[in-house]
Order: structure tokens, then sequence, then C-alpha cells
């Protein structure tokens, strides 16, 4: 294997699709690099496992520049890569459910993390928020859950989406409406019961707010 240093983000796909078939290592960094976040989300979305959704990433790369030299262009090189990932991620979930009947037992998407800046009681409580949220994602059916990651998460246009998972525009928009529904059902039933403790305004807050207050008035001490 040729070994270069990485490709420059600026270098056209084409280039680095050449040079992949070619065995550059730079090239094949980069490409991984462009891609790797999209496509690891969709195969964690079917599969709702962390390391088994990293093993269908890595075997779908190995086969995909074994094929390399078969892309024709006839689809962006984007959705093709990302529809060997779904392939390779529907076979394991089929397998898996053909086995043996397994535990649900939802995992974590690796979704951006907060700012280090951020107090740590913030940060709690927004990790606490992005796990409702990804409990709530998993438990969506697998063709709602996949268009939602794909267009929510992702960022992926409805035409996009569309190319990727062989769908009609119109389908990709109801499934991700009735996604988003579920979602918000889902949060409803979870934090409902808490709502009335949001925002907690009393103890030593309360008071210390009634004495800045006081502090700053003039009463008649007569």
């Amino acid at each position: 294997m040729q070994t270069r240093p990485l490709s420059s983000p600026q270098r056209g796909e084409s280039e680095l699709i050449a040079e992949a078939i070619h065995k550059d290592e730079g090239a094949v960094r980069e490409i991984i690099r462009r891609h790797n976040q999209r496509l690891y989300r969709l195969a964690r979305g079917i599969l709702r496992d962390d390391h088994e959704a990293e093993d269908a990433l890595q075997e779908a790369y190995l086969r995909a520049f074994s094929q390399l030299a078969s892309f024709r262009g006839e689809a962006a090189f984007g959705t093709w890569l990302g529809r060997i990932v779904l392939n390779e991620a529907l076979g394991r979930q089929r397998r898996r459910r053909t086995s043996v009947a397994l535990t649900e037992n939802p995992q974590i998407i690796p979704f951006p993390h907060a700012s280090q800046s951020i107090d740590p009681e913030r940060s709690l409580a927004q990790h606490e928020i992005r796990k409702l949220l990804e409990r709530a994602i998993d438990q969506l059916p697998d063709d709602f859950r996949v268009v939602l990651i794909a267009r929510a998460v992702e960022g992926m246009s409805t035409k996009e989406t569309a190319a990727l998972l062989d769908l009609n525009a119109k389908t990709v928009k109801t499934r991700l409406h009735r996604a988003r529904a579920l979602v918000k059902q889902a949060l409803n039933e979870q934090i409902g019961s808490v709502l009335s403790e949001a925002f907690p305004f009393a103890g030593l807050r309360c008071a210390g707010l009634a004495d800045r207050v006081v502090a700053h008035l003039e009463f008649d001490r007569c």
C-alpha cells in the first residue's frame, strides 16, 4: 500500500476515489473522515447498539473499498456508501432476529458533546436530556428511526434521504412527521410527571433575592 500525507479537505471526491482505487492510504483515510459520522449514525439507527454499529461500519467500508472500482457515479458517492452500510446493518439485524430474541438494552448515540466550558450542573442536565432523547429514538420503529436520524440528526435533505433509502419524498416526509410525533409523545410520558418541579426557586436562592431587594430599598425604620 502506498503511503502519502493525509489528503487535503480541498481535494475533489473523484480524485480521492481514483487514488483510493490504487490503494492510496491518505485518500482512503480522507474518504472515511468525510463520511464516518453520517454512516455510523445510519448503522446505529438500525442496530441500536454502539459496538455492533461500529463493526457493521467497518465491514461496510471493507466491502466498499473492495468494490470501489465498480462505482459509476449513478448516485452520489455518499449515497452509494450509505446503501452499503444500510445493507450490512439490515443484514445483521435480520440475522440477530432469527437467531435469538435479545433483551432490549438501548445504548447512547454519540452525538456531539456539550462544550467543556459548561458548568457541571448544566452539563449533567444536558447529559440526562440527551439520554432521554436517545432512548426515545431507540424505541421508534425501524423505518421511522432511520429517517429521523438521516433528516433530523444528520441534516440530510428530503431528496438525499429518499435517494439513500430508496423511498419517494412524500414517504420520507410522512415518516419524519410520524417519528417526531412519537419521540415527542415518549418524552412527554417520561418527563411530564416532573414538569411541575422545573425551574426551582426556593430556599437559599429565594432568601438571597429577598435580601438583595431589601438592601436596595429604603424603609421607614420608625
